[in-house]
């Protein structure tokens, strides 16, 4: 990593509000929040993968929308290249916005069905008005070929119907690349395809961020991908981090109970072999995810903890620093 930050996130915080019961709107109840982010910091470094972990509703995918601006912060601070991004023009945000861009889950999804491979591709460039014909269609053929679609010209007139899985996210991967982007938000973007190609994309994203200098947030809920992928990993609980650090040292000795439990869970092809990182008795979550509107008191994973004590149930612990380049938001660290 070049020690340079890139992304420099405060205090950031995503808050929606709910009201009724039973998921029907009361325009006279009392305003709850549901903290799908909830006081988040951290840096990016330019030129890193940093992966972010964590069960389904925890915030991950929300995190990468509020940091591309494809969503709104309720409050904290995003700071791109030191610049504050709340305090841009609108031609600023759109040059940000050239300058980070995201790869989303489901490649069947995110695709017009109607476009050609090479309108797709070259959408970007018309919104942002960027080049001449000529000069758009050099950037789509360089932009599929680094994707991995070559020869370019044996896919520009294709339609998505006619494309594999594995071929229509390396459609969505030149989408975002034609920009010629600083940063890109990879969002599950293996989890839809089949275990043959998924590693195939993976090594895709390495060769991509020697060859043009990438800086990527790898979003998983699947830690084999991001112990392949990732260079520092971040775990999310219920919109909050709560743990950070290099990914050998997160996975091969986790310091969180959640992140113990989060990998005991990933499937073993010998179930007889030993697990990497630090056996505890215990070490299964318990229990349900708690209400993310009405969050338990102290530690939000207290009610599924194995060691949760007194003090978890009165206060919420901070991220703090463990050992090394880690951090904890835990006052019982499996790691002790």
């Amino acid at each position: 990593m070049s020690g340079d930050v890139l992304f420099r996130v405060e205090e950031l915080e995503k808050h929606y509000p709910t009201r009724g019961d039973g998921g029907l709107l009361n325009l006279f109840a009392e305003t709850n929040y549901l903290r799908a982010v909830d006081g988040v910091s951290f840096d990016i470094e330019r030129g890193e993968i940093i992966g972010v972990a964590g069960q389904s509703g925890c915030g991950k995918s929300t995190l990468g929308e509020l940091l591309v601006l494809l969503r709104e912060a309720t409050g904290g601070r995003i700071y791109f290249r030191g610049d504050d991004v709340g305090e841009y023009s609108a031609a600023e945000r759109k040059a940000f916005r050239r300058n980070c861009q995201v790869v989303f889950q489901d490649p069947y999804e995110s695709l017009n069905p109607r476009f050609t491979v090479s309108q797709t591709v070259k959408e970007p460039l018309v919104v942002h008005d960027l080049g001449d014909p000529a000069e758009r269609d050099e950037r789509v053929r360089r932009a599929l070929s680094d994707a991995g679609l070559a020869p370019p010209v044996n896919y520009l007139d294709k339609l998505p119907a006619e494309l594999s899985g594995g071929e229509r996210q390396r459609v969505s991967i030149a989408r975002a690349l034609v920009l010629d982007p600083q940063f890109i938000v990879a969002d599950e973007p293996v989890s839809m395809l089949d275990v043959s190609i998924r590693t195939e994309i993976l090594h895709l994203f390495e060769e991509l961020r020697e060859k043009r200098d990438l800086t990527m947030m790898y979003i998983s809920h699947d830690l084999s991908t991001i112990n392949y992928l990732a260079d520092r990993t971040m775990i999310m609980y219920l919109g909050d981090v709560v743990e950070l650090g290099p990914t050998r040292s997160v996975i091969q000795d986790p310091a969180h109970p959640y992140t113990e439990a989060l990998l005991q869970s990933v499937p073993m092809p010998d179930p007889d072999a030993g697990r990497v990182g630090t056996e505890r008795s215990g070490s299964d979550i318990r229990g349900d995810v708690p209400d993310p509107v009405d969050l338990p008191s102290g530690c939000r994973f207290r009610p599924r903890c194995a060691y949760a004590t007194d003090r978890c149930a009165s206060e919420e612990p901070g991220l703090d620093p463990l050992d090394g380049d880690r951090r904890v938001a835990c006052f019982h660290p499996v790691s002790e």
